[in-house]
């Protein structure tokens, strides 16, 4: 009987296991990564991994021999100096024995101290025409021997749902060398590498470059640092590579989108043996290009090819440069406000309401001898809003009264002098928050090319006429450059819509909290 109970018992747990593996494999075949080549769950908990597919190939797969490697190069860089207000890079991508030592030059010149939010990377495709620009939206890390590096995913999302010349192509990204070559440098430089944005761009298209710039600009600011990954000229001889080099470099370095299409076009008709490109990331070093103006330095480090690395072979080479972009003191933004101080402008703002609720006069406040910036000159915007709604923005430009001074005036002048509004009244003002613009001296334009969408403000005065849109109004709209100035001009200076044209314009650009 005992026998007979055994035999039940074991052909159930046979059966028991058989169902399993069937629910498991059911699971198998309706799971979402089927397929996928990086062998991770979308949807689950588990994170997508970009593997070190070039490790071994670009670079040494030993993650000790990798460290020892990187090292040596930054090492050769030393005392090389590194930049705080330092936007962006360009480095060549070749393998670390060809090009190593002038990619070093352009990390060297990060300063580790600086906390940047995100590392945006920019570069060619080498297998896949793509006729636009991938980002990577799928991986949550990439991978190399020396650890994982955050991919901003937000972000990358972002970028595909502003403009449709930017998408996702897993194709562009699963064997492409020209952004992974990039972390070892950066894990090896900085403490902690910041989530990182990939981009391949793969399109000879002028306009569709426009819209990655227009796209990008706005985090081409001081939080962010780019990297645009670009080898040069491509298998003349080592004679003909430095000629052709010195002339694309010297474009790059001024920092002029059509200086340097000019000269890859030169280049290109020069009748140089085996020259096939003049730089393998034009179009992402074009993209950069566009988003410079005069208040950004191009800084070139160093130049070598890989006749410099192999002295026996001159007959086919490839050029490698390095360049470091530097913002100068008018993009940077000299004037600055700690964390504190913007508390302290905002409890002026509140405290000038309730004064004045209480029939007080505005009187000088105690903060701005804590806080002495606070008695500097310059312009702010007051904002109000109650649940969600505006209820009251006033601003001043002039920098002739101290910012603390302009800000309790404006705070009260927004409370009870917008004529769109009624006066607020002491009931509301749990219900009531305020934002204030800090605006930076305006500057005098001749031209729309000096005017950066979401970055400027624009002052339009013809006359005894004039109207101004905040920076951040570009955020709220889907507008193009000229419209934003052309709403401007009919709508708040009252001078119609191409009245900008022969009118005065100014920009500034405002500090927002």
């Amino acid at each position: 009987m005992l026998s007979i109970l055994n035999v039940f018992l074991y052909i159930c747990g046979m059966l028991l296991t058989i169902v399993l593996a069937i629910i498991m494999m059911m699971n198998s075949c309706n799971s979402p990564t089927k397929g996928n080549p990086w062998a991770n769950e979308q949807g689950s908990q588990t994170p997508v991994v970009r593997p070190a597919t070039q490790a071994n190939r670009f670079y040494v797969g030993n993650p000790q021999q990798l460290a020892q490697e990187v090292d040596s190069f930054l090492n050769l860089h030393r005392g090389s100096q590194t930049y705080s207000n330092l936007a962006a890079i360009i480095v060549p991508h070749a393998g670390y024995y060809f090009s190593g030592n002038v990619a070093a030059t352009a990390y060297q010149s990060i300063d580790p101290q600086k906390q940047y939010k995100r590392i945006f990377l920019l570069g060619p495709s080498h297998h896949e025409w793509l006729n636009g620009a991938s980002v990577n939206t799928e991986a949550d890390y990439y991978s190399t021997p020396l650890g994982n590096v955050k991919v901003d995913r937000e972000t990358a999302l972002k970028l595909t749902e502003a403009d449709s010349v930017f998408s996702y192509r897993p194709e562009a990204h699963d064997r492409e060398h020209c952004l992974e070559v990039q972390l070892p440098f950066l894990q090896r430089r900085l403490d902690e590498v910041p989530p990182i944005v990939p981009i391949v761009i793969s399109t000879n298209d002028y306009a569709q470059l426009k819209r990655m710039a227009e796209v990008l600009k706005p985090y081409f600011n001081d939080e962010n640092l780019f990297i645009i990954s670009s080898d040069f000229s491509h298998y003349p001889s080592y004679d003909d590579a430095c000629e052709a080099d010195a002339l694309t470099g010297k474009a790059v370095e001024s920092g002029d989108v059509e200086r340097f299409i000019a000269a890859i076009e030169a280049n290109a008709r020069s009748g140089k043996r085996n020259l096939s490109t003049s730089a393998c990331g034009e179009y992402a070093i074009i993209t950069l290009l566009l988003m410079l103006d005069s208040s950004y330095e191009v800084k070139h480090l160093l130049y070598q090819n890989s006749g410099n690395a192999d002295e026996h072979d001159h007959r086919r080479v490839v050029g490698y440069h390095s360049f470091a972009i530097l913002r100068q003191a008018a993009q940077q933004g000299m004037f600055s406000l700690t964390d504190e101080e913007k508390q302290a402008l905002k409890e002026i703002a509140l405290g000038s309401i309730r004064d004045s609720l209480d029939g007080k006069r505005i009187k000088t406040s105690r903060l701005a001898d804590l806080y002495p910036k606070l008695k500097e000159k310059c312009g702010a915007f007051v904002t109000l809003h109650e649940n969600g709604r505006l209820r009251g923005c006033i601003g001043h430009f002039g920098e002739d009264v101290p910012l603390h001074e302009t800000v309790a005036l404006m705070a009260r002048a927004a409370a009870f002098e917008d004529p769109r509004f009624t006066p607020v009244r002491r009931d509301e003002l749990d219900d009531i928050s305020l934002s204030l613009s800090v605006l930076t001296p305006m500057r005098r334009i001749q031209s729309l090319d000096e005017f950066e969408l979401h970055r400027h403000g624009i002052y339009i005065k013809k006359g005894r006429r004039s109207g101004t849109f905040l920076p951040q109004v570009a955020d709220e709209v889907n507008w193009t450059k000229e419209e934003f100035v052309g709403h401007c001009s009919r709508d708040k200076a009252g001078i119609g819509w191409d009245g900008w044209r022969d009118a005065e314009l100014y920009v500034y650009e405002a500090i927002v909290f």
